[in-house]
Formats: structure tokens, sequence, C-alpha cells
């Protein structure tokens, strides 16, 4: 048996089709740039975070439907579009912070510090 026919591997788990590099493609560098992007650009616009959550959900449409269309994968699977849309999230959640820290430690340089690729505290001064 494959590793990826096998009923019970972990890519099984996560996706549908016989390739992974379709799902590395479509979902990770298509729809996680997408995400990134998007995320920053709320982050960049001083829009609340909850934000992400909205365009991830609509990302994650579309991303099932490149799947669907390009790859021959179901259009519409709850799971997986949970799987697709969860990964969605994290990129974007990532690109909102990573551009927040950005705004925060630029535009308010006199108030904070870096504490982390992500993070950011007051000075001590």
């Amino acid at each position: 048996m494959d590793l990826h026919t096998s009923p019970t591997s972990i890519f099984h788990f996560l996706y549908e089709e016989d390739s992974l590099w379709t799902f590395i493609l479509v979902t990770l560098i298509l729809g996680g740039g997408a995400a990134w992007l998007s995320g920053r650009a709320i982050a960049q616009t001083w829009r609340p975070i909850w934000q992400v959550f909205v365009y991830s959900l609509i990302l994650g449409c579309a991303v099932r439907f490149i799947h669907f269309s390009l790859f021959g994968g179901t259009l519409l699977s709850p799971y997986y579009y949970l799987v697709d849309t969860v990964l969605l999230m994290v990129f974007g959640f990532l690109g909102f912070r990573a551009a927040r820290v950005s705004q925060m430690l630029t535009q308010y340089r006199w108030i904070n510090e870096p504490a982390g690729a992500l993070r950011w505290r007051r000075n001590p001064r």
C-alpha cells in the first residue's frame, strides 16, 4: 500500500486528492499567500482583527473552487472546506500580526520596542 493511498495516512486526513503537490500549490502557496496579504492589508488599514476571519471564509470558498475546477476536487465538502479555511486563517492571522507589529514599532517607536518576531512591548524608560 502506498503512503498516499492508505486511508489512515495524515495526507488523507488533510486532503482528498492523490497529489500532495496540488494541496501545497493551491491551499498553502496560492491560498496562504492571499490570506497573508489580506491579513496584512487589514492591519495596515487599522481595521479590527475579526475581519481576517471573515475574509478567510471567503478565501476558503475560492480555494475549494480552484481545487474543484482545475483538479477535480469536491466543491461542496464541509470537511475539506474547514481544513482549507483553518489553514488560511492561520496565514491571515500571521500576516495581520506581522503587519501590526511593524506598525507599532515604526509609528510608535518612542513608546515600543521589539520583543520577538510577532510581538512588541513598552519601553522601560
